[in-house]
């Protein structure tokens, strides 16, 4: 069976893009292989990772670029490395309908919370945790779905609960989150997405 080639779109530190190198080292990801990782902001450490790791890197400067043409030179480092599934992992750009409808159930996100909740335009890093702590919720979590038009939109994979604790802030209500449910669910996820796909393929 071939490994379906993974393509990792990152803004920040990396943390979850660690979580999924982690994986695929030890096995948990074993359908699927991270060839690309693209950063859509210059200096994030989510690339020196992926270096460190032997993964090819790339920088597409959004802010320079405009979305029309970061779109445009993404499509085309996606379609040079053949990749066939795309994961968000601390990716802070919202991508455009075209681009979605492009790659249907071919991009998969990881929110930090649990969908619907805390979701949709706005709601992104310590946001959310904030909004979580503000509104009391005793449960929260982290969602993977499937990324189509609408923000936080698409059809859910997985999701994990996370207890919320009396006194977290949302520092530690992020950490706690990201140990037990977002550097576990989104490599199980990416595995799941990957043997789905090679199904579809060999039915």
């Amino acid at each position: 069976m071939l490994k379906k080639r993974i393509a990792v779109l990152v803004s920040g530190n990396g943390s979850n893009l660690q979580a999924l190198l982690n994986a695929q080292k030890h096995g948990v990801i074993s359908s699927g292989m991270i060839v690309l990782v693209v950063s859509d902001r210059p200096g994030a450490y989510a690339l020196k990772r992926a270096k460190e790791a032997g993964v090819k890197t790339s920088l597409i400067d959004k802010k320079a670029a405009g979305r029309q043409e970061f779109e445009a030179q993404l499509q085309k480092l996606l379609a040079a490395e053949s990749i066939d599934l795309i994961v968000l992992a601390g990716f802070l750009s919202i991508l455009s309908a075209d681009f979605t409808r492009r790659y249907e159930k071919r991009i998969i996100n990881i929110h930090p919370a649990l969908i619907p909740s805390f979701s949709g335009s706005g709601y992104y890093g310590l946001k959310v945790h904030e909004e979580a702590l503000k509104r009391g919720v005793k449960i929260s979590g982290a969602t993977v779905h499937f990324v189509n038009e609408i923000t936080d939109g698409g059809e859910i994979i997985a999701q994990q609960a996370v207890a919320v604790h009396p006194n977290d802030t949302p520092q530690t209500l992020q950490q706690r989150i990201m140990e037990q449910a977002e550097w576990i669910l989104l490599p199980q996820a990416v595995e799941k997405v990957c043997r789905e796909i090679n199904d579809s393929i060999n039915r």
